[in-house]
């Protein structure tokens, strides 16, 4: 074949590999939420214990995210200064930890796919507080896309059979703090060219978080559990779990990693439609139209918003192309202009 074939074919090598690592977080997001869904729902596994089940997954990841940096060395660990750490790490540390022990709790009062409907707000909580921190500049036409995604998520609220205030509380929530973790990550580590992978980001960021949700442990649900006396911890279902929510988090580097966070954002609308589709006919959840109706509005406005990204990304592509080209020209006229004075020299 000759060279328009073996571009052809590393065109399609690199398809077929981001499809693979577009499949595998889908898959693995897919069966972290339906397990968590499991174990903590009172009508499946009933173990109602949000915190708990979090520090079960800090505590795992903690301990395989130490053996893989400072035992087996597959990955080095970061260069952080006890500074850096107090002020940049644990603040998220402390925010990743509320994300998720508000998330994990909304699974004891709501649908999943509800629950995935409501998550639609994440671009409107990332854009209104990055506008906040002043690290997105306020755009009209981006805010009526956010209130257009808001609209459609308020239908799909309006339309919920089984409406749960506490449930919708814990879950927006989550949204807000995890929203806010990563315009920090942005701010606090990003801008001073800090950049984890998901595993020193789980060295440096499980410990605090397992510090943090310690707190509420003890004054909220280990009362409950002492007085829980019929359960019986099943290794196999949280090692089993546990391991899977640690997956989840090698799986985001792989995609992000090779192929852009973009990717995720689409591969994650898909996911949604995905986990309603299984709720709704597996898990035999309520889904009206109404619901189904208000998320439809939701999804063509963070369609759009993707959208909108991926034309500001191909912009700054294109200028930074033609900024190089111009730094190449100037460079060869450079190099020209030596060269004849060099000439006119002898």
């Amino acid at each position: 074949m000759g060279i328009r074939g073996t571009l052809t074919e590393g065109v399609l090598k690199n398809i077929i590999i981001s499809y693979v690592y577009v499949f595998i977080w889908i898959f693995l997001s897919f069966i972290v939420i339906i397990y968590n869904k499991y174990i903590l729902d009172r009508s499946m596994y009933n173990w109602p214990y949000p915190i708990s089940l979090t520090m079960i997954h800090m505590a795992f990841c903690s301990s395989l995210a130490y053996i893989l940096v400072s035992v087996i060395k597959i990955v080095k660990p970061v260069q952080i200064n006890r500074h850096v750490y107090l002020k940049s790490i644990v603040p998220i540390g402390f925010l990743y930890s509320i994300s998720l022990w508000l998330s994990n709790s909304a699974y004891v009062y709501l649908s999943v796919s509800f629950i995935q409907m409501l998550k639609a707000l994440m671009p409107v909580a990332v854009y209104s507080i990055g506008v906040l921190f002043k690290k997105d500049s306020f755009k009209s036409q981006t805010m009526i896309n956010m209130l257009t995604i808001s609209f459609g998520v308020a239908i799909a609220a309006y339309g919920e059979s089984k409406f749960d205030q506490m449930g919708v509380f814990l879950q927006l929530g989550a949204v807000v703090f995890e929203a806010t973790r990563l315009v920090l990550i942005q701010i606090l580590l990003t801008s001073k060219g800090i950049t984890f992978n998901p595993i020193t980001s789980l060295y440096y960021v499980a410990p605090c978080c397992l510090v943090f949700l310690s707190v509420p442990w003890i004054i909220v649900e280990v009362p409950k559990l002492q007085n829980d006396s019929k359960f019986e911890f099943d290794y196999f279902v949280f090692m089993t779990n546990s391991f899977c929510a640690f997956a989840l988090n090698l799986s985001v580097f792989l995609l992000v990693g090779k192929t852009s966070a973009l990717t995720m954002n689409v591969a994650g609308v898909v996911k949604d439609w995905l986990l309603i589709g299984f709720s709704w006919s597996v898990i035999k959840d309520t889904v009206t139209l109404i619901n189904l109706f208000g998320y439809a509005i939701a999804f063509l406005g963070v369609a759009y918003y993707n959208h909108v990204k991926l034309q500001a990304i191909k912009a700054k592509d294109e200028e930074e192309k033609k900024e190089n080209q111009v730094d190449d020209e100037c460079g060869k006229l450079d190099d020209d202009k030596v060269a004849r004075m060099i000439e006119a020299g002898k």
